[in-house]
């Protein structure tokens, strides 16, 4: 069993889970990434945090199937023996956005089976993990980290599955918070605005636009690193008396202005 911290990060290899896995690597953790993506193809990525100096396990795996969530979860017990940080930050947006009034099952089983079921179901597995390790492994403060999104709470009618999502994904922390507690596992939430990756760069152009009128009181993108920082902050341990805690991490976009 190693001594270090040990962080499962969802969605790690490219992104804002490949900018967490980076920071929490510096941050002194040993790192889980899971991703479905094939290892070759992220390899430069996963060869950054490595660089940290840091031991990084790739677990290829598919959030949405138990078994593979399973196969992940064992892979990183019987490297490290202890899982100490859950960060749930894989997510897809439609493959198409549509109007919700034609919206289609197979997006919204798609989007939802990996934004909030696997999610879900792994918080259940690696929460099921942590509660068996408490007494069995020196200071041990576990803790869950939901990465969900603006669209927790704001409307687009184009892509209904992923606000639904997101917004499941937000009932997950504070159910979790409420269960976990009485055994010490703090569960907490970012909420991420525009953020660039490969996900948004496809509306860079409609984003710079909006950004510049002032869409956002900080008047800039996010970037990865912004919430990784939010992460490590939660990993520090200073935030032990709160749980089932959100933060907005969208230079200000929640702010209700005239």
């Amino acid at each position: 069993m190693t001594g270090k911290r040990v962080a499962l990060i969802t969605g790690a290899a490219r992104g804002i889970g490949n900018g967490i896995a980076l920071q929490l690597a510096k941050d002194g953790y040993s790192i889980v990434i899971m991703d479905v993506l094939k290892k070759q193809d992220v390899s430069d990525n996963i060869a950054e945090v490595e660089a940290v100096g840091t031991e990084v396990l790739y677990a290829r795996g598919d959030i949405t199937s138990a078994e593979s969530r399973k196969q992940v979860v064992d892979a990183a017990m019987e490297k490290f023996g202890r899982i100490d940080v859950l960060v749930n930050n894989a997510g897809v947006a439609p493959r198409v956005r549509a109007d919700i009034l034609e919206a289609t099952e197979e997006s919204f089983d798609f989007v939802t089976g990996i934004n909030l079921k696997g999610t879900f179901f792994l918080s259940q597995l690696v929460a099921n993990t942590m509660i068996g390790l408490i007494g069995k492994v020196d200071d041990y403060m576990p803790m869950i980290v939901n990465i969900a999104s603006m669209s927790s709470y704001v409307s687009s009618t184009s892509r209904g599955e992923y606000c639904i999502s997101k917004a499941g994904v937000s009932m997950v922390t504070k159910l979790f918070a409420d269960r976990l507690a009485e055994y010490g596992i703090n569960v907490y939430e970012i909420r991420p605005g525009i953020i660039y990756t490969p996900m948004t760069e496809v509306v860079k152009d409609k984003y710079d636009k909006l950004i510049g009128e002032g869409l956002t009181p900080i008047k800039r993108w996010g970037y990865p690193e912004d919430i990784a920082n939010a992460v490590s902050a939660f990993c520090s341990g200073k935030f032990a008396f709160s749980t089932g805690e959100v933060v907005n991490v969208d230079g200000g976009f929640h702010i209700q202005r005239l």
